[in-house]
């Protein structure tokens, strides 16, 4: 009270909701304040003419939260509710998928249930449909991913054109 050019900001809400609502991290110059990912999907959308068998929803339901850690760009592939290839930090989304398909191989002994259907989570959208093509290559049954992109009536088709299914989240990770 006593310094002229002293201000203080009380913001007891935003202090209080800050902790429970939002991510802060600290940048040079300042802070990045966005909304908490809670990593669960308020409404999912199957996109494709197939929807996800029972077997694939259970995968896709596990590959979702598993890619919120990974960083972007990243891929998850999960058979049943083990997550079998990991794919992320790269510049695109292309070489995310297949650093994912080559773990898989690497570790493809030590995978249980292989005869469960291999599934694919992406945490964002996929700006081409090149992914869905290699993803189809891979044997690939269902993708799990945000939407959102302008291209994604591509993806779309090129999921119907191999009988995949694709199912939106409206939610993005995207975690740098």
């Amino acid at each position: 009270k006593k310094k002229e050019n002293l201000r203080v900001v009380h913001l007891p809400s935003f202090i209080t909701t800050a902790a429970k609502e939002f991510d802060v991290k600290r940048i040079s110059g300042g802070l990045l304040v966005q909304e908490k990912d809670y990593a669960r999907p308020k409404d999912l959308k199957v996109v494709t003419k197939r929807a996800p068998t029972p077997e694939e929803m259970i995968s896709l339901e596990f590959a979702w939260p598993v890619s919120k850690h990974v960083k972007s760009n990243a891929i998850v592939l999960s058979r049943g509710v083990q997550a079998v290839g990991l794919g992320a930090g790269q510049m695109s989304r292309i070489d995310s998928l297949k650093l994912a398909w080559m773990k898989l191989n690497q570790q493809q002994p030590l995978i249980l249930g292989s005869q469960k259907p291999l599934v694919m989570a992406s945490d964002a959208f996929f700006p081409f449909r090149d992914c869905v093509d290699e993803a189809s290559k891979m044997g690939i049954s269902a993708i799990i991913q945000p939407g959102g992109s302008i291209r994604d009536e591509d993806s779309i088709r090129a999921a119907n054109e191999y009988g995949m299914s694709m199912v939106f989240t409206s939610q993005r990770h995207f975690r740098h």
